[in-house]
């Protein structure tokens, strides 16, 4: 079972989804949980299979504090690079969160610092710390749905199942059907291409 990060102040964890994407917007999903709140599956959302992840989500979405999600497009993405577009995301999420948290953990090694709230950044934090996993869970659970949404309107490139990563069978679709609106152009899909050439 995950632990709470250990302070007494007001933590919030910070996640994200889709960065390794070749479509669909990058999210990130602030969360701030009641302290003692526990549950023994909540854990890193790629650990989950998709029907718990639902089921979890709702439940983080019930217990916790406060929670909030940001989205950055793919238009964005292409235009200012991933991991710029990740920070975008995270601190459009952390804006929305009230009350104003006093530390902000992040999964990952990486974060550009948000004004006046202090953070923490713990490689691996998502498997480690419930506050993490839980926006883990979040961020992926609500990118899951943007994707399904998005595979009615583009059904060739099977996103309802592929969610925008670049499966063998989701970049066979793009040599097929060519890019559509969605697609992330400076993610070198043209070169992971020429396998079918």
């Amino acid at each position: 079972m995950l632990i709470h990060y250990p302070s007494e102040s007001i933590v919030c964890g910070v996640d994200e989804a889709g960065r390794g994407c070749i479509a669909g917007p990058v999210v990130a999903a602030a969360v701030i949980l009641p302290k003692g709140f526990q549950h023994p599956l909540i854990n890193d959302s790629k650990k989950l299979n998709e029907a718990t992840r639902k089921a979890l989500a709702e439940l983080i979405k019930k217990e916790a504090k406060a929670y909030s999600v940001g989205i950055i497009d793919n238009q964005i993405i292409d235009k200012v690079n991933i991991l710029q577009a990740t920070y975008l995301a995270m601190h459009q999420a952390i804006a929305q969160i009230q009350p104003i948290p006093d530390l902000l953990i992040i999964d990952g090694n990486r974060f550009k610092p948000y004004p006046e709230i202090a953070h923490q950044t713990i490689i691996k934090g998502d498997a480690t710390y419930i506050e993490i996993a839980a926006a883990s869970i979040l961020a992926k659970t609500h990118r899951d749905d943007l994707m399904e949404a998005y595979s009615k309107k583009f059904p060739q490139y099977n996103w309802q199942q592929n969610k925008g990563y670049p499966t063998l069978q989701h970049k066979k679709s793009v040599w097929s059907f060519g890019y559509s609106p969605l697609h992330r152009l400076t993610f070198n899909i043209n070169k992971q291409l020429s396998m079918f050439d």
